[in-house]
């Protein structure tokens, strides 16, 4: 199993996981309206993959991000979809992805992270409700799985409003300086305890 960035081959093979994972009707999920007609974020996709015996791949597992703004002034990224195969599920392949997703993240100099999710699942990599507790959804959402995530401390502060589509990819860092407080966090105890320490294996 090699886990690697998502590439175009790789998008009919996802589509067919997502639709196995969640059905169909997952294109009416509210989350759906924030990356409708926005492109994703190609550094950031990523996918597991396998071979059969006779060396053809088999796709496991994706994860994809997507810029949006909060309250049209705040950009982060959003995460989501993020599937396993049915067979592998609880086997620790869904953390994994969003382990070295994050991280990816980080060392590209991203601030911020929010998703729609199950918050005891995603606790476990530092995602909050407390973050995210003045944004709104534009449509139908349970509210308490609308959860974030700050790569750099202070990213979230004060962002409130309605999350809306970004037209553009969220800006990285622009000054290798800001980015190195997170990549510090991460070779520390602390940090790495907090979001990256192996803990219950289990997929989204």
């Amino acid at each position: 199993m090699i886990i690697t960035t998502e590439q175009p081959r790789h998008a009919p093979v996802i589509e067919a996981l997502l639709d196995a994972s969640f059905g169909p009707g997952r294109l009416q999920k509210t989350a759906y309206r924030l990356r409708d007609g926005v492109g994703s974020i190609p550094e950031l996709n990523l996918v597991a993959i396998d071979h059969d015996e006779h060396g053809n791949e088999i796709l496991e597992g994706t994860i994809r991000y997507w810029p949006v703004l909060v309250g049209g002034v705040t950009p982060t990224l959003l995460l989501g979809p993020i599937a396993v195969a049915g067979h592998l599920q609880g086997g620790g392949l869904g953390s994994k992805l969003i382990r070295m997703s994050l991280n990816k993240a980080i060392a590209l100099g991203y601030k911020s992270v929010i998703l729609v999710g199950d918050a005891p699942y995603y606790e476990r990599f530092g995602f909050t409700r407390n973050l995210t507790l003045g944004m709104q959804m534009p449509g139908p959402v349970d509210m308490d799985r609308l959860l974030g995530l700050e790569l750099v401390e202070g990213a979230l502060d004060g962002a409130s409003g309605m999350i809306g589509r970004a037209e553009t990819a969220v800006p990285a860092l622009p000054a290798a300086t800001e980015a190195a407080a997170p990549l510090s966090f991460l070779f520390s105890r602390t940090w790495r305890d907090r979001m990256w320490a192996d803990m219950a294996v289990g997929a989204a």
